[in-house]
């Protein structure tokens, strides 16, 4: 069983910057694929950006595409996911999560990841 626990969330005023970590609990952590998705309230939870298991594949939604950035440490079991140029419109509950079934193909589907840690909250201010 994989634990996810997010950290780093906050209260940022718009165009600033939050760095989000997820510390994973197991040591075949360096395996999986690895997301952010992120909820707003009365939304649907969506994807965010995602990463293979050798950091050699990322990919983004178009709405955070040039700001946001994952990155991954495999002997630290954790992934980052660093946000700049932050909007009001990105204000949400964010996710970490594991695609424990993959290593390789991103999936950008709520579906396919089969672990999740509690969230974290971003709120931007205008």
């Amino acid at each position: 069983q994989v634990q996810l626990a997010e950290s780093g969330g906050g209260l940022v005023q718009a165009g600033g910057s939050l760095r989000l970590s997820c510390a994973a609990s197991q040591r075949t952590f360096s395996s999986y694929i690895l997301g952010w998705f992120r909820q707003a309230p009365g939304k649907e939870r969506e994807f965010v950006a995602a990463i293979n298991w050798g950091a050699s594949n990322e990919y983004y939604a178009d709405s955070v595409k040039g700001r946001f950035t994952i990155s991954r440490d495999n002997a630290k079991s954790t992934v980052w996911l660093q946000m700049n140029s932050l909007k009001p419109e990105d204000t949400a509950v964010y996710y970490c999560a594991a695609d424990t079934r993959r290593s390789w193909a991103i999936s950008t589907s709520t579906y396919e990841y089969d672990h999740w840690g509690q969230g974290t909250q971003v709120t931007v201010s205008s």
